[in-house]
């Protein structure tokens, strides 16, 4: 059940499907948290190479509901189906060194409910937020990954299709380089991360005030160092921007357009861990403020975020999320963010603070290890600058109803 803005209610069915190999799991996980990988073929540990695939098939619908009111990027009140398609082929290869060359293709179609406009969590985060894109494979992630050991003690790790080794230098320096995805390393969690195999909902996954560096299909180059030891790492990343929001191009020019993202993580206790996220993007970005004030001026017809864009702009942001793994069957997590609102929302989804918790249960209990049964419920807002804009009558790259009975968007996912 999930509460739209305006307090209208819609059901939505969503279905797995799950083939092949390795499941999309965090670069670096603690043994506590590791999720155990789900596969056809076995992936021995001195394997130099890797290769795995996954199909998602996630389909959902909703029924009528009352609209009082409806623009262009509107949840359409009608019933609907949607269909999403998506899927990774993942490859890898041990350099000498300590190094490893990561290759995965990738292809998203299908759709969304409402083209996925209406919501800023959305329902679905297979989905790309330009059908026009089409369902043609694209390079999904190409990267260098290299470990700088700092000591001779080893830790074991789980290998996964984003880190193939099974075991790392306990303290150690971890640099990434090339096309990746900034959310497969920055506010991960080991509960509610993966939307092949856990939630599907934008912003249960990742924190929805979290704009991180990405183009329409979640993806920049980026150059990302890590330092790790057992009971703390830190990392700190510069993306590239999009030139446009919600674009499919980057802006190469580091001097007007670029995202710097630092996190600390730490671990207190066994099955804990906390970390603490903070970023600032530099684009070519829109002010809600100035679009309404040419707007109450008579000069715009409606405000217009995109025509008072300047390069350069600075969004920045906060985030905080933790999970704890119980000695037995039980992990529970939380998430909260928030950004400056005065600047137009530009790479993820329009969502300015954010709050989640939940939790799973293992399927041990019923004799089903590779089970879990999940919880989780999110609540997102709007600045008083982007409500004002929506109300007036613009419009972002997911909202705009034509005009907004404000609310806070509050779901439940289970």
């Amino acid at each position: 059940m999930l509460r739209i803005r305006d307090s209208v209610r819609s059901f939505f069915l969503a279905v797995l499907l799950f083939l092949g190999g390795a499941t999309v799991a965090p670069a670096q996980t603690t043994a506590d948290t590791a999720p155990a990988q789900t596969t056809i073929f076995p992936h021995p540990e001195d394997s130099r190479w890797w290769l795995s695939g996954q199909v998602n098939l996630i389909s959902q619908t909703h029924g009528r509901f009352r609209s009082p009111y409806q623009g262009d990027n509107s949840l359409r009140p009608d019933p609907e189906q949607a269909l999403s398609r998506l899927w990774t082929i993942y490859t890898g290869i041990k350099l000498p060194g300590q190094m490893e060359f990561l290759f995965d293709v990738e292809s998203a179609g299908g759709q969304g409910l409402s083209d996925a406009l209406g919501l800023a969590g959305f329902t679905n985060l297979d989905v790309v937020r330009n059908p026009t894109l089409g369902a043609s494979p694209y390079i999904a992630r190409a990267m260098v990954h290299v470990t700088v050991p700092l000591g001779s003690e080893a830790v074991d790790a789980t290998p996964t299709g984003l880190a193939m080794a099974a075991h790392v230098p306990a303290r150690r320096i971890e640099i990434r380089a090339g096309k990746l995805g900034m959310a497969d390393f920055f506010d991960v969690n080991a509960v509610g991360s993966d939307s092949h195999l856990q939630f599907t909902n934008w912003t249960v996954d990742n924190n929805g005030a979290y704009d991180y560096a990405a183009d329409t299909r979640g993806y920049t180059y980026a150059a990302i160092v890590e330092y790790d030891t057992s009971k703390w790492s830190l990392r700190f990343g510069e993306a590239l921007m999009p030139t446009v929001a919600n674009g499919i191009d980057m802006d190469w020019n580091i001097a007007r357009a670029r995202a710097e993202n630092i996190e600390l993580e730490l671990h207190p206790a066994a099955g804990m861990a906390v970390r603490l996220l903070g970023y600032v993007n530099h684009a070519n970005m829109g002010s809600y403020d100035e679009a309404i004030d040419g707007f109450l001026a008579g000069r715009d017809l409606r405000p217009d975020v995109v025509t008072y864009r300047q390069p350069g702009r600075v969004k920045t942001g906060l985030g905080v999320n933790s999970e704890y793994a119980f000695p037995r069957l039980v992990r529970v997590f939380a998430r909260a963010g928030c950004n400056e609102g005065h600047n137009e929302s530009f790479a993820y989804t329009e969502v300015n603070n954010s709050a989640q918790a939940g939790g799973d249960l293992s399927g041990a209990l019923w004799n089903r290890s590779q089970d879990r049964l999940g919880v989780a419920i999110v609540s997102n807002g709007l600045s008083a600058s982007h409500r004002d804009y929506l109300a007036l009558g613009g419009e972002g790259f997911l909202l705009g109803d034509g005009t907004l009975r404000y609310g806070r968007e509050d779901i439940l996912e289970t």
